[in-house]
């Protein structure tokens, strides 16, 4: 490797890059692809189902959780639903708001497994407040 091999140093790394898998995925926009929400940080579903999810170890909890279908694409994910008694206020076919959990690199958050997105707002209503008894929930 003598005087002006810099050029050619740099092509070949480059060329090598696209061996890494890591690389390759940022590169090509793959996650962006496959992902639910097509890139957006929220996304607005009908609830089709509640249902509950076991626990990962040590914990032995029942996780509530409700099958979601987006309404601009009309895949199905699975969202949690956070807060104490909160799944009382969610109902089949009611306009769910969801995002996502914000678990390391896109996964699952703590011990919900498969679960990436959350229940933020039911029928326009923010859930947080539906669940402290501030405000009622509103029918459709």
């Amino acid at each position: 490797m003598g005087l002006k091999s810099a050029k050619k140093l740099s092509k070949t790394r480059k060329k090598f890059r696209w061996k890494s898998r890591k690389y390759k995925i940022r590169k090509l926009g793959l996650y962006a692809k496959s992902d639910p929400l097509e890139g957006k940080p929220q996304a607005k579903g009908i609830v089709l189902e509640k249902v509950q999810k076991e626990a990962k170890q040590p914990n032995s909890a029942m996780r509530k959780c409700c099958r979601v279908q987006l309404i601009k694409n009309s895949k199905t994910v699975t969202a949690f639903i956070p807060g104490n008694l909160a799944q009382k206020f969610i109902d089949e076919h009611d306009e769910v708001l969801i995002e996502r959990i914000g678990g390391k690199q896109g996964r699952s958050k703590g011990d919900i497994p498969g679960v990436r997105f959350q229940v933020i707002k039911v029928n326009d209503q923010p859930l947080s407040r539906l669940v402290k008894g501030k405000i009622e929930k509103g029918r459709r």
